[in-house]
C-alpha cells in the first residue's frame, strides 16, 4: 500500500477513530501500570522467598550443629 495516496474519511468516522485510539491508549496505560505492579509484587515475593531460604539454611545449620554436638563421641 502506497502511504502517499490520500485517504478520505467522513468527519464522523474520523472522530470515532480518534475516540477509539484514545480508549486504546488508556487501556495500554492501564495495562502498563498493572504490569509494573505485578513486577513489583514479584520482586517483593522473590525477596521474601530468598529470605525464607536463608533462614531455613541457618536453622538447618543449627540443627546439624546440635546433632553433631549431642552425638559425637566424647574422649
Amino acid at each position: 500500500m502506497d502511504s502517499s495516496i490520500p485517504v478520505f474519511v467522513k468527519i464522523e468516522e474520523y472522530k470515532e477513530i480518534l475516540d477509539i485510539l484514545d480508549v486504546i491508549r488508556n487501556k495500554i496505560d492501564k495495562a502498563k501500570g498493572t504490569l509494573a505492579k505485578i513486577s513489583e509484587l514479584k520482586d517483593e515475593e522473590d525477596q521474601k522467598i530468598e529470605s525464607w531460604s536463608r533462614n531455613l539454611d541457618e536453622v538447618e545449620k543449627k540443627v546439624n550443629f546440635i546433632d553433631r554436638t549431642l552425638f559425637e563421641p566424647r574422649t
